[in-house]
């Protein structure tokens, strides 16, 4: 009897070890392919599993709640348009099988995001200057937006901000509100969220919080309480740092992230916390291509710790895993995916010697196997 216990507990243990150390690495490009590898998080490597084809550019992806379906967006503009297509996802297989696909609701799509509940997805259209809401049906596909906003204005840069660029929109952590950055007019804007008005989810009035001119704002991560949030500005390369209380966004602190390249257009892309909001790490492209790595304190002011070569070239897109052990990059223009260490008692990153070949990544994210 204490044999067959020692077993099974042994078998249980083995178990909880595979679900918490072997993860999906999904892998979004600007070609027509997404790839799925898994990824061991005791060895920091990875192996191909499988990968679907006919998808065009799926440079952005978001995940239901248990990762049964898959949503990423087709970023096309003019006669293509902007798509948003729907994959259901085979943990066992580790496989992507093909639902549907519709409009966007704008050219350009770059950034998609599904709520808790799985019924609602949001997608940032960057060219059309507008973001839509789409419901989904009981088998995860997607029926056409029933809510476009467009946004109107202009900013400093007549390059790159001569008309709106709606660069993300994703749901607060409490999902109050629907969170849009608009590259083009300098403006974060916060639209309330009602998930059970199947026809105007979004409201039509939003909070608006003003960035200074030519910022760019791209893209914002919250901090693990809440509490704060942080945002990469693309032109001007900097990152402000606000409280956020009820929906309000306070600055606190900006702070340059890069320091190198065009003035005017810096080239910053994505930005992330560890899993225990000890650092923050941004990607800035142009003539930098690399990591700044930030510490952040108590109140969350951030301190910078340094920066560290991306190793590729156009660093896009990073993620962090769940243990906040490794980070992956992807560099699109070198057509690699480089894993770091993180070290924690620094927040420096140190290159593992693992990179994975892909054709023109833009995006990278973990998802647990089980």
């Amino acid at each position: 009897m204490r044999y067959a216990i020692s077993i099974l507990l042994c078998l249980f243990s083995m178990c909880s070890f595979s679900q918490t150390n072997d993860y999906y690495l999904f892998v979004g490009t600007a070609t027509t392919e997404i790839s799925v590898y898994k990824f061991n998080l005791t060895k920091g490597e990875a192996s191909f599993v499988s990968k679907v084809s006919g998808v065009e550019n799926p440079t952005y992806m978001a995940f239901s709640k248990h990762a049964n379906y898959v949503y990423a967006v087709n970023e096309n503009s003019k006669e293509k348009k902007g798509e948003v297509s729907a994959f259901s996802f085979d943990k066992i297989k580790g496989e992507l099988h093909f639902i549907n696909r519709t409009s966007s609701g704008g050219d350009g799509p770059c950034f998609v995001d599904i709520d808790s509940s799985g019924k609602w997805v949001v997608v940032a259209n960057y060219a059309g200057g507008n973001l839509s809401a789409l419901k989904t049906n009981a088998d995860g596909s997607l029926q056409a937006p029933v809510q476009t906003i467009d946004h109107t204005g202009y900013s400093v840069n007549f390059t790159r901000q001569s008309k709106p660029h709606v660069h993300c929109a994703f749901f607060s952590p409490n999902e109050k509100y629907v969170i849009a950055n608009d590259l083009g007019t300098d403006k974060i804007y916060q639209y309330q969220f009602n998930g059970n008005n199947d026809q105007q989810p979004l409201s039509e009035e939003a909070i608006t919080t003003d960035v200074p001119d030519g910022s760019g704002p791209r893209h914002l991560s919250f901090h693990p309480n809440n509490k704060f949030a942080y945002l990469i500005n693309e032109l001007s390369g900097k990152v402000i740092a606000y409280a956020y209380h009820e929906g309000k966004l306070t600055e606190i602190q900006t702070i340059q992230s890069c320091t190198v390249g065009d003035k005017n257009d810096m080239g910053s892309a994505d930005i992330h916390l560890t899993p225990n909001g000890q650092y923050l790490y941004a990607s800035n492209r142009g003539t930098a291509n690399d990591i700044t790595i930030y510490r952040v304190g108590s109140t969350g002011l951030l301190t910078e710790v340094g920066h560290q070569s991306s190793l590729g070239i156009h660093p896009r897109n990073f993620t962090i895993d769940p243990s906040g052990k490794f980070l992956l990059v992807a560099n699109r223009d070198t057509n690699n995916i480089v894993v770091f260490n993180i070290i924690k008692s620094t927040g420096y990153l140190q290159p593992t010697g693992v990179q994975i070949q892909v054709d023109k990544p833009m995006f990278v994210k973990l998802i647990p196997v089980h």
